[in-house]
């Protein structure tokens, strides 16, 4: 019995780990293999994690940047935020919800979840689309850290 509580809690923790912004399933992988989970185990728990947070975010962030955009106090940091944004953007703006796919399946630093569901909001893209774009593009992201991750744990 403790054994299973035991697991369950290395794995709740991998799974909060990868909603985490800038640490993402690229960060909760490894972090699930170091902590003993088998590593096909460690990518599904990230992966899902991740694409709950996607849901969240795309579902939130467009409501809630319609809001608070009309504020002063609001207004300039937001600005802020989609200036940084919007500079890694380039490839979405081209290819639109392809672009989404490629944007979050490169397993790089602010490659990730929250970046591209940020973007996606500015972009005002279609929340289904993007959701699904995404999803696809963290499973990618997921294998291809997997893999880095597997083969530099299994090296040690």
């Amino acid at each position: 019995m403790i054994e299973i509580l035991e697991k369950l809690k290395i794995e709740i923790i991998v799974m909060l780990f990868s909603m985490l912004p800038l640490v993402e399933l690229r960060g909760a992988i490894p972090l699930g293999i170091s902590l003993g989970l088998e590593p096909i185990q460690s990518m599904v728990i990230s992966t899902t994690g991740n694409i709950i947070v996607v849901f969240i975010l795309l579902n939130i962030l467009n409501p809630f940047m319609y809001r608070f955009e009309k504020t002063k106090l609001f207004n300039s940091t937001l600005g802020k935020i989609k200036e940084r944004s919007m500079k890694k953007s380039r490839v979405i703006k081209k290819y639109s919800i392809l672009g989404l796919f490629i944007f979050v399946s490169l397993p790089l630093p602010t490659t990730g979840a929250w970046t591209g569901a940020l973007i996606s909001s500015i972009l005002k893209l279609d929340i289904k689309k993007a959701f699904i774009a995404m999803s696809l593009g963290l499973i990618v992201a997921g294998i291809i850290t997997l893999t880095i991750s597997y083969g530099v744990f299994s090296i040690f």
